[in-house]
């Protein structure tokens, strides 16, 4: 596997990984008719918005790694009543 996969595939740097993994499955799913994942993709589009934001902040405030890691991000979602995307 490539270090660029790794990446993308590190659950600490991408927090996005379950809506990406949606996504591709929907669309093999779908045959790859774009229509009908709409939800999906807003839904990662949504995930990527909200923990950009996060990092953006944290950037700001100083805190590093920018991307909170998966454990904190669990901490998170877990302080909110739902998932903000």
């Amino acid at each position: 596997m490539s270090r660029k996969l790794q990446q993308l595939r590190d659950e600490d740097t991408n927090p996005c990984i379950l809506e990406s993994d949606a996504s591709r499955k929907c669309m093999d799913d779908s045959n790859y008719n774009k229509d009908m994942c709409t939800v999906h993709f807003l839904r990662y589009k949504n995930c990527r918005k909200f923990w950009n934001g996060i990092m953006i902040q944290r950037r700001k405030d100083g805190i590093k790694p920018a991307m909170p890691t998966a454990e904190e991000r669990k901490n998170i979602l877990e302080s909110r009543e739902r998932i903000p995307y």
